[in-house]
Order: structure tokens, then sequence, then C-alpha cells
């Protein structure tokens, strides 16, 4: 008996035509950066997003993702960020530092800020995970990020009053 092979729904992207964005790439692993980045332009113009809406920077590494990320959305009106790099698991501790540390930064600048930030940092065992993950054709991480930065960002505040716990 054969059985029907379920697709995944592609998800119908957001407009977010005059919204304005900031790409934050890091650059440690050069090549698969690229590809992220390139993979998120695409996303946001995909999106309706100009390309002269979007402010690309470049930081070292992932550790720096979150102080930039803040810097933009502090200095400027973003309407929200994509944060992309890659940080791949060694013989050392060090994987666990950057990463956790990076995704809780960009998790802390987002809620502070209540501007959205896309998580396109890839963290993956070895060199192939993150070279599957960051290609076009095959992951294309970069591109889901800035989808998902818009999604949020086109959603409208319902009230504005506070409640317990937020600010």
């Amino acid at each position: 008996m054969k059985t029907a092979k379920k697709t995944a729904k592609k998800p119908t992207l957001p407009d977010a035509t005059g919204k304005s964005f900031a790409i934050v790439v890091a650059d440690f692993y050069a090549d698969l950066a690229a590809q992220l980045e390139d993979g998120a332009r695409r996303g946001l113009r995909d999106c309706g997003v100009a390309d002269d809406a979007v402010e690309v920077v470049h930081v070292p590494g992932c550790f720096e993702l979150p102080i930039a990320a803040r810097r933009l959305i502090t200095g400027s009106k973003i309407d929200g960020v994509v944060a992309l790099g890659v940080v791949i698991r060694g013989d050392t501790p060090h994987f666990d530092y950057v990463a956790g540390e990076c995704a809780r930064g960009i998790m802390d600048v987002q809620l502070g800020s209540g501007v959205p930030i896309g998580f396109g940092v890839l963290t993956t065992e070895n060199r192939a995970q993150a070279e599957e993950r960051a290609d076009p054709a095959r992951g294309d991480k970069g591109y889901e990020a800035a989808v998902a930065a818009a999604t949020v960002a086109v959603i409208e505040p319902k009230r504005e009053t506070t409640r317990v716990g937020f600010r």
C-alpha cells in the first residue's frame, strides 16, 4: 500500500512594503556568511522591502551580533533586524558559550526594544551541516530568518496598555 507523501505548505510571505530592516552579519566563516546574507536580502526583497531600506553591517563573530543589533535599533527607525552567523562545535566548550550567549543576547535585545530579530545563526556540529543550512538550494536559513523578521515586523500592536511583567 502506497502512502501519500506529505509536503509542508509554504507560508504566505508578509507584505513588509515601506518597512526598514538591518542585516547584521558575523563574518567568522565569511563564505557561509555571504550565503546567509544573500538569502536574507532575497527574503526581504520577496517580502516587498526595498533594497535601499536595508542596512547591512558586518561584525567579526556571533558574539558581537546582539550589541550591533542594539546599536542599530537605538540609532535609527528600524522595523526589524536579521542576525546571521555560524558557530561550529569544536573540541572545547567555546561553542556553548558563544552560541548560548549570542542567542540570549539577541532575545534580550528584541524583547527590550520591541523590534523583532530574525535568528539566522547556524549552530552546527560540523562544517558540512553549516554548508547545507547556508546553501540557498538546500537550507537557505538566511532567507528564512529574514522572512521571520518581516512576519513579526508587520504585526501591529493591538493595545497600548502595559501588562504586569512588560514595560
